[in-house]
């Protein structure tokens, strides 16, 4: 089992910036991919980041690509999500996911991101 808490959400004006951490304990060690996915109201929850845990390989989203990066400390088994010059349209809750090795994936509590023009 791994636990995820996610932190770092609320509001902001357009072009603010925010850090989302989402910090994993339980069984860590076992972590091989963490990804960030957002939803906004009436829409499907969409992949926008990605970190391999291991080797540091990451992908963005075209959507947010030069304005979010994906970012991990091993240390302290937390993952981050620094979103910079951000949209109103960036508005929406943030999960991050943990896959294991396994197979296994795990769900944070989600974090609310909204910005206002």
């Amino acid at each position: 089992q791994v636990q995820l808490l996610e932190s770092g959400g609320g509001s902001v004006q357009a072009g603010g910036s925010l850090r989302l951490s989402c910090a994993a304990s339980g069984r860590p060690c076992s972590l091989f991919r963490m990804d960030w996915f957002r939803q906004a109201p009436g829409k499907e929850r969409v992949l926008v980041a990605r970190i391999f845990w291991s080797s540091e390989g990451t992908y963005i989203a075209d959507s947010v690509k030069g304005r979010f990066t994906i970012s991990r400390d091993i240390a302290k088994n937390t993952a981050y999500l620094q979103m910079n010059s951000l949209k109103p349209e960036d508005t929406a809750v943030y999960y991050c996911r943990a896959n294991l090795g396994s197979g296994d994936d795990y769900w944070g509590q989600g974090s609310q991101v909204t910005v206002s023009s």
